[in-house]
C-alpha cells in the first residue's frame, strides 16, 4: 500500500481567525470556502483543512479556545526562518525559539495558531 497525504484537518472554534493567520499571516491559498464553517487551503503538497467544531464542544463562556494537541504541522521554508520567526512574533504569534539538533540538516522553530495548534517551521542549513 502506497499512502500520500491529501489533507490534514484541524478542528477549530473561529474559524475566520484561523483563517486571518494561515491566509493572512502565513499567505497559504485558498482552494474552498464555507464562510465561518469551512477553508481547505494549499500547503504545498498538502491541503490544511480548516473545520468548524460541533456546537457541543463549543464552550460560549471562553474567549479563547484551545484542544489539547499530538499533532503538529511541518511547513518546509526557503526565507531566512529568523526574519520569518520576527515576522510572526510580530503579529502576535506565539514562537518558541529556533533550534536544531547535531547531523539533523535543517534549524527548526515551534510556533502555536491563534487556537494552540501546533507548527514548526523548518529550513535546510546552508
Amino acid at each position: 500500500m502506497k499512502l500520500n497525504l491529501d489533507t490534514i484537518i484541524i478542528f477549530g472554534q473561529n474559524i475566520d481567525k484561523l483563517k486571518a493567520f494561515y491566509v493572512g499571516i502565513l499567505k497559504l491559498e485558498v482552494i474552498e470556502e464555507l464562510q465561518s464553517e469551512w477553508l481547505l487551503i494549499r500547503a504545498g503538497f498538502c491541503n490544511i483543512g480548516l473545520h468548524k467544531v460541533g456546537e457541543q464542544f463549543i464552550d460560549s463562556n471562553q474567549d479563547s479556545f484551545k484542544f489539547d494537541k499530538n499533532t503538529k504541522i511541518v511547513f518546509e521554508i526557503d526565507e531566512d526562518i529568523y526574519d520569518i520567526r520576527e515576522q510572526l512574533l510580530a503579529s502576535n504569534i506565539s514562537m518558541k525559539d529556533v533550534k536544531s539538533f547535531d547531523n539533523y540538516p535543517f534549524l527548526i522553530c515551534d510556533g502555536e495558531d491563534p487556537e494552540g495548534n501546533v507548527f514548526q517551521l523548518k529550513q535546510k542549513k546552508s
